[in-house]
């Protein structure tokens, strides 16, 4: 062997067996407050995958990606990757658009697809990324006070670009990362799950949820 391969080779450690049983190192969580930047509780799609279903797929097979994937909502795409409505938990979970969709169309439940029951972009709200950008966590959720639903979109639209959703922001995630703090607001030892933004400023500003 080559004298100075075999003295590179001799420089090197080998790997070391474990001694102890390991823990795995996580992130340590965000500590936030009310008054940190709103776009630091913006789940942002240049960094996430957005989770997303065609329009077609059967109400069942989007329930179980929800589940698999660990959220509570769908972005439902045609065919020419635009989004063309989303699709929550409530709406799966829930009888009142499948049922809807059935008698409609005269269909078996296994017949239902996500389409049918989502709600189109034309009846969704959104926040432009340059207003979050000025906005505390606190002013946000104040902002959003009579807005009942547990997700918020952010758009941009950068020059000569389409209108893109850059990404989401959940209610619980912010009850998530304020919880310590929110908890404080509320005489009960244990905080309910907020289910809408309006839930999170009602605790912020004194309330009960």
């Amino acid at each position: 062997m080559n004298q100075s391969l075999h003295a590179s080779l001799n420089s090197h450690k080998p790997l070391v067996p474990f001694g102890v049983t390991p823990v795995l190192t996580t992130p340590a969580p965000k500590q936030l407050t009310p008054s940190s930047p709103a776009m630091s509780v913006l789940t942002d799609f240049t960094q996430v995958m957005p989770q997303s279903i065609a329009g077609d797929t059967p109400i069942d097979d989007a329930h179980l990606k929800m589940r698999h994937g660990g959220v509570r909502l769908l972005f439902v795409m045609d065919k020419h990757s635009h989004c063309i409505g989303v699709l929550t938990a409530k709406e799966v979970i829930g009888t009142r658009r499948i049922n809807l969709a059935m008698q409609q169309r005269n269909l078996e439940r296994s017949e239902v697809t996500a389409a049918m029951i989502m709600t189109p972009w034309e009846k969704l709200s959104a926040m432009p990324l340059e207003q979050l950008a000025s906005l505390t966590i606190e002013d946000l959720v104040r902002s959003m006070a009579s807005f009942t639903e547990q997700h918020l979109l952010i758009t941009e639209r950068k020059p000569s670009q389409e209108l893109s959703i850059r990404g989401i922001i959940s209610a619980t995630d912010i009850q998530a990362v304020l919880g310590s703090q929110l908890k404080g607001e509320l005489p009960a030892t244990v905080m309910p799950m907020a289910r809408s933004f309006a839930d999170i400023c009602q605790v912020i500003t004194g309330h009960d949820l």
